[in-house]
Order: C-alpha cells, then structure tokens, then sequence
C-alpha cells in the first residue's frame, strides 16, 4: 500500500491541436522510456501509433503508457493516458476521465480556452478529477499567459493560480519565474532545453511576481487559520513545504487549479510539469471508496482501495490487436488480479478467465503476474467484456456506475465491393462497434442497407479506413445522413381498444391515456400511472410501458426515433379471460402512433457548436457563408491577427465545410465544431424529407 502513496493515474486532455501528444513524448523522453523524441507532426509520436494517426497528426484512440520519475528522493510511478482532442472522439476522454484520478489540462498560449477544451473541462468535472492547468506554446507568435490565465477563469468558472510566471513571450520566451521558491530559471538553449540554471530575477518582472506570489501565499493560507496568522506578521516566513502541502490540498478539493507554463516542443518546462503531478495531483490513496450496487441484494455498497478487499475493476476500453486479439484495458479498484485466474463479469453474469495480464506502453506490452488495486492494466484472453462492465469477484459482486456515451448524430449507407466480403465486414464491424461505443451499425429494414452511425464526418472516414486497412474490407458508401429525431408538441387524449376473437381464447385491452411532449430535462420515456380502482390490473402495466418505449423508437412522421415522450394512463379496462401481457403491449403500441398523429409531431435537426478562427480579413465572407447554411452568430471575439466566430449551425448545412472553408480563406482559417443540442426543422424542409421518405 505504501507505493500507492507514489502512484499516479492520470489524463492529458485538450482542445485538438494544443500539444498533447508532443508533451507526452517530452514526458516519455525524460522519464527514460524513449531515447529518442518523437514528433507527431513527421508522423513519430509513440503514443500515436495507429496508421490514421501517423498521416493525419492527430490522436484518435487514447494510448495508455506507464513511466517513472523521480521528486523528492522518492520514486514515482504515472500510469499515463494521453487522450484525443477532436470532438469527435469524445468517447476516448470520458471513458479515460472516468477511471483516472488526475488530469493535466493543456491549454495553447495563442489558442488559450477552446470549445473543445470546455468539453473536457466539462467532463472531468462531472468525475470530478482534480487537474493542473499547462500552458503550452509560449513561445509561438501571440503567446499570451495572462490572457489565458483570465479565459481559464472566465470560461471555465475555475480559479487558477499561477506557479510560474514565464520570462519573455514569443521568440523571447526563454524561463519562468518559480513563485513557491521566489527564484528565475532559465533554460540551458545548447542542452536543446534539458537543461536549466537559476538567475537574478528581472527587473521588469518584479511588480508582477510580487503580486502573483501575494495571491499565492493568500490562496493558499486562506484555509489555514496558523498559516493566515504567519502570512500576516511576515508573508516569507511561509516555508516551502507548507504552501506545496496547503496546494496539495486546495488542488484536491477543486478549489484552485496551478497553473505552469512551457513549450513541449522546444523541450521547456516538462520537468516542472513532472514535478507538479506527483506534489499536487492525487494517488490512488486520496481517492474516495468506489461506489456500486450488489446486483443480488440491489443495495449500495463501497469498495475501499486496498489489496486485502475484494477484487473490484472497470473496464474501460476494448482494443483490438492483429497480434494477441481483443485487449481490455481495466482499472483496479479493489483486490488483486492474478494473472490466468477467473474473474465474474457482474454485468453480464458470466465468469471469464484471464490467461494474461500487462502494462501497456502505447501498443506494446509488458506481462506481470499480477495489478493491484489503484492500478490500470490491460488483460486477454477473455470471452465477452465490453465497455463499462464491472469485474469482480464472484462471491463479492458489485456493479460499478459504469459510462453514458453521446448519441451518434450522423450515419451513412455502406455495403461490400464484393458479395463475398459481406461476412467478413460484419464481423469487422462487430469488433468495431465493441471498441467505439458511440459506432451504431443499424440495418435499415426498408432497404436492407447497412447503416453506421457516428460522431461526424472524421469519425466515419476513420471508421472506412479501418475497414479497408485493418479488416481488408473495401465498401461502398452513401451520401452522408442526418440523425433526425421527432416530437410531438401538444398534449392529446385517446383512448384505444385492441380486441381479436379468433375461435377460443381471444385479446383484449383497453386502455385510455394522454400523450404530449416530456418535462423538461427529462430523456426517454417519462411513464406516469393514475389509474384508479384496479381497472387495469397492475401487473399489466410494465407491459403497457413496454409498448410505448418500443414505439418511440420509430416516430409517425417519417420513422425516425422519438427522444422524450410523457405519458399518463388515465383509466382503461380488462377481460378477465381474454386480457394478456401481450394485448396491452400491442394495444399501447397502436395508440402510440393514433395519438401521435394527432399531437402535432415535428422533426428535429441535431444543432452544432461551431467556432471558426480566421484572419480578420476574411471575417465578412465566413460570417457571410455561415448566414447562408441557416448558421445563427453568437459571438465574435477579437485574438491575435485572427478572429474567433462562435455560431450554431444545422449540420445538415456542414457536410464538406472544411473544404468550402478553406476555398473562402485560401486554406488560412481553421474550425471544429461539436453537437449542441436538438431543435425544430423548419416546415418546408421537413416537407422535403416527408417527401423523400414516402
């Protein structure tokens, strides 16, 4: 247990293009893991080691890593897990942020806080996973520090507090100032940054230091009544250790976030980010007991973070290897796990045995006899675990919160080149959908097609490029398609009788209810029984719920799902002979489509956030251009020789608007864009579709 108190499980999360992934090779290279430095933009970067990733730049799966670094005489071992920025793998950070327990949030010193970085933001808020803030790129041209510094306030709602105050910006940026130990360090250019040697602090920079130190020393006494009383007879008489203790705890608690500075690429500050994360982010240790349900009593119960407890872990992530086949990543919450022993897979109820165990370190691997509890490794062999499942211990059962996943808001049309691939693509598809949770392959029962649904338009060509390049599969595919949804908008009372007399037994059901949109906030079916007096036996109401829930799943406009629907059963009535489970099933499902007939259904369009950076001479034509796809302005921000234009904008107007982007900018604006939320379509477009469908 005593290692654990060195053990750090954390996350390195950003908005695209803020340096994760080359931060993450710095850390590699002085943890001693890599001798040489990778660099994702010449297609290097260890973590990035899928063939999509190495041509594109970008990060498409979170690669998990372990390393090891030394702070204060003592050893540290990070379970690091570096994680995609673009919005369309979302679902590679929440299911990371979900078993971590600290992350690093990166932040681009010219970019500053980015939608894609709310989205995060957001997220780890949710698991609440106390966080260090780095501001990368100082010395890129616009660098700004203190601006980002008031836009991690603003926008994030979060208070941050400087560690660091850089020296120079820009091309000039070349040190920082230590405001824990009141010194400037600059850094050695011939060792290529690896290097660093302290300085007289600069002249220009001591207004700024004192007042950044005073509200550090202030931060951080203001929870401690001794410390308050030291701070106010002599504020230096603070010793170190007890203002990296007092932002320890302020950072554990989520009241401040510390934030550092650097620029990974030139190698600058990785050592102090290194430092920060075994001083202020969490071990395992400062971790609460898990919470879960015993799926045999249905009572809560905890599991503590010991070795002795209970074997207890999620599982996280499922990856495919063309070498040793599936891989579940896991995290130990509790107990141990040995390798080649039998686990029980409480949510399905099956047991599955583990024939090994490993430490991954991006795509290779490393055996070990056994993980631990505050650990995270990665095993094989299993049967049938997917995402979010619980192991546990067959005698001690507990089901773990496990993870929700954002719907797919776009699908497109794909069938083999060849009639005998159709076996092998399903099957492909089969062990893609059990990788990406938020991948929904459907079949269209009008067609036949086969249909995939996903996050937006990089997240299906990924998805085709696997197909091709891993599974050998080529396919042909359809135009893009919105993932609309239907509603209904006014209330509507109706009563349906099912009856069929067919010789000997019949069916019968009766049933009067009210239909109409659901309360606010609410997803799904929102079920409401006031019947009174036994008219319908209460044993038939779960199957009348039943009814409604399967029929919402295709709408009476045009068959598209229903989101959120309330219902309330005002009365009814049974035969006592020829009245079933089944009738008032049935009986539910053709009332659902009478009613919703009647109660005004529309069609809703998936909305997107869209932020689009351009150089402020091409600012009238993009607003222009955005005008024109039924885009609605929100904002307009003013940055470094760019403006930033925030908007929301069908997505049915988005297909190809990178290209059409960069047509308008000769290729110097850039956007991402990421689903906000559902709303109306309008008439005549809905009367198109309509159409269309018929």
């Amino acid at each position: 247990m005593s290692e654990l108190k060195y053990t750090r499980n954390i996350g390195i999360m950003a908005h695209i293009d803020a340096g994760k992934t080359t931060t993450t090779e710095r850390i590699l290279f002085y943890t001693g893991k890599n001798y040489k430095l990778g660099e994702t933009h010449d297609g290097s970067a260890t973590m990035d080691w899928m063939a999509q990733e190495q041509e594109r730049g970008i990060t498409i799966t979170s690669a998990a890593t372990t390393v090891f670094w030394n702070y204060q005489n003592n050893q540290y071992k990070y379970n690091i897990i570096d994680t995609p920025g673009h919005v369309d793998f979302t679902v590679e950070v929440e299911r990371s942020l979900r078993v971590l327990d600290g992350a690093v949030a990166l932040f681009c010193a010219v970019g500053g806080v980015e939608p894609q970085s709310e989205t995060v933001w957001r997220q780890a808020d949710k698991y609440k996973v106390p966080r260090i803030a780095f501001i990368n790129k100082m010395d890129r041209a616009g660098a700004d520090f203190f601006s980002v510094i008031k836009q991690i306030k603003e926008r994030l709602g979060t208070n941050p507090i400087p560690l660091q105050i850089p020296i120079g910006q820009e091309d000039l940026f070349k040190g920082v100032v230590d405001l824990i130990r009141n010194k400037a360090l600059i850094w050695d250019e011939a060792s290529n940054g690896t290097k660093f040697y302290e300085v007289p602090m600069p002249d220009d920079l001591k207004d700024i230091v004192d007042e950044y130190r005073q509200k550090l020393i202030e931060g951080v006494a203001e929870d401690d009544d001794e410390l308050m009383a030291k701070f106010f007879e002599d504020p230096n008489s603070i010793t170190e250790e007890e203002m990296l203790a007092q932002i320890r705890k302020a950072t554990l608690e989520m009241r401040i976030t510390p934030v550092l500075c650097g620029a990974s690429f030139k190698n600058k500050g990785i050592q102090s980010l290194l430092d920060a994360v075994a001083a202020f982010l969490p071990s395992p240790m400062d971790i609460e007991a898990v919470e879960g349900v015993n799926p045999k009593t249905e009572r809560e119960e905890t599991r503590s973070i010991d070795v002795k407890a209970p074997f207890s872990a999620l599982a996280f992530k499922i990856a495919t290897d063309p070498y040793v086949g599936r891989i579940c990543f896991f995290r130990v919450y509790s107990g141990k796990l040995e390798s080649g022993s039998y686990v029980y897979n409480a949510s399905t109820g099956k047991k599955e045995r583990i024939s090994r165990i490993m430490q991954m370190h991006a795509n290779k691997q490393n055996p070990m006899e056994v993980i631990s509890a505050g650990d995270i490794g990665a095993a094989v062999g299993f049967k049938d675990i997917k995402t979010g499942n619980t192991l546990c211990a067959e005698e001690h059962p507990i089901i773990l919160e496990s993870m929700k996943f954002p719907e797919p808001v776009i699908g497109i049309a794909i069938e083999p080149k060849t009639q005998g691939d159709i076996d092998k693509m399903n099957n492909a598809l089969i062990k893609l959908v059990e990788e990406d949770p938020t991948l929904v392959v459907k079949s269209d029962e009008s067609s036949g097609q086969t249909i995939i649904n996903g996050m937006g338009e990089l997240h299906l060509d990924i998805i085709l490029d696997r197909l091709k390049r891993e599974f050998n599969v080529e396919v042909n595919q359809g135009a893009p398609q919105v993932a609309y949804k239907e509603a209904i908008t006014t209330n509507y009372q109706h009563r349906e009788v099912y009856k069929k007399q067919t010789g000997g037994r019949g069916k019968f059901a009766d049933i009067i209810f009210e239909i109409g949109p659901a309360d606010e906030g609410f997803k799904g079916l929102q079920f409401v029984n006031e019947v009174k007096g036994g008219n319908i036996p209460k044993e038939y109401m779960p199957a009348i719920e039943k009814g409604f829930k399967s029929a919402m799943e295709n709408g009476v406009l045009a068959g598209y799902p229903m989101e959120s629907l309330k219902v309330r059963i005002i009365d009814g009535s049974y035969h006592p002979v020829d009245s079933d489970a089944l009738s008032f099933e049935l009986c539910a499902r053709v009332g659902f489509k009478e009613a919703c007939r009647k109660a005004n259904p529309i069609l809703l369009e998936p909305i997107m956030k869209l932020e689009v950076l351009t150089p402020d001479a091409y600012l009238g034509d993009v607003t222009g251009d955005l005008n024109r796809r039924r885009g609605v302005l929100e904002n307009v921000i003013a940055k470094v020789g760019v403006q930033a234009i925030q908007a929301k904008v069908p997505l049915q107007q988005m297909f190809g608007y990178v290209t059409a982007l960069r047509t308008i900018t000769s290729g110097r604006a850039n956007s991402t864009m990421e689903f906000s939320h559902y709303d109306e379509l309008p008439k005549d477009m809905t009367e198109n579709i309509l159409k269309k469908s018929y």
